[in-house]
């Protein structure tokens, strides 16, 4: 039970106070990210100079993008997609735990799993993530 108060605590407080909830009007990426079956719509923004991701913004309401976003600023692209694999893989189950304490503030996000109607909106910023770094600039 703590695992999930713990991973309330913190969506909520990114809910509450995203730190990459705004515009980013000279981003270098901008891609649509959108979740059908429960609605969820983002636009994921990355500013990038060369290989480094040095700034990321989202529109619309999502506790993990801003988790994500809090985490691959400042990182490499491969870096990025490297933890976003690795998320992917905590939410299925598959991540070891050294994996999974490599992510840091998302590793809260480990139980969603248990969670199926939640699964989709919290991987959706780091499926747009992937996307926008492999077909992006």
């Amino acid at each position: 039970m703590e695992n999930r108060s713990f991973y309330n605590e913190i969506l909520t407080e990114h809910k509450l106070h995203p730190e990459f909830k705004h515009d980013l009007p000279d981003a270098d990426i901008v891609l649509e990210g959108v979740n059908p079956s429960c609605g969820d719509d983002i636009f994921l923004k990355l500013k990038l100079d060369g290989d480094v991701i040095t700034d990321g913004a989202f529109a619309v309401s999502q506790a993990s993008a801003d988790i994500m976003l809090g985490m691959i600023v400042g990182k490499k692209k491969e870096d990025a997609l490297k933890m976003g694999e690795i998320f992917l893989k905590m939410i299925q189950g598959e991540a070891s735990e050294d994996e999974i304490d490599s992510l840091e503030e998302a590793s809260a996000l480990r139980d969603i799993a248990h969670m199926p109607a939640r699964v989709k909106c919290a991987v959706l910023g780091w499926r747009t993530l992937k996307e926008a770094l492999l077909d992006g600039p």
